[in-house]
């Protein structure tokens, strides 16, 4: 696999975890659990993976 490639899996791969920490995030939102420590650890990993694509869009690397 060439390093274009790996670069996409990569990207397409940040986005679906993005995804679904958000889809996640929302059900616990939506049960009233946004105070434990579940939802507390997906907020860090949005925010993670929030910075990580603003990363590529700075680089031209995603629309």
């Amino acid at each position: 696999m060439d390093r274009l490639e790996q670069l996409e899996k990569m990207l397409a791969d940040l986005q679906a975890r993005y995804a679904d920490t958000t889809a996640r995030m929302e059900g616990l939102k939506a049960a009233g659990k946004t105070r434990t420590a579940t939802y507390r650890q997906l907020m860090g990993d949005k925010l993670t993976l929030a910075q990580m694509l603003e990363t590529c869009r700075v680089y031209g690397l995603l629309d």
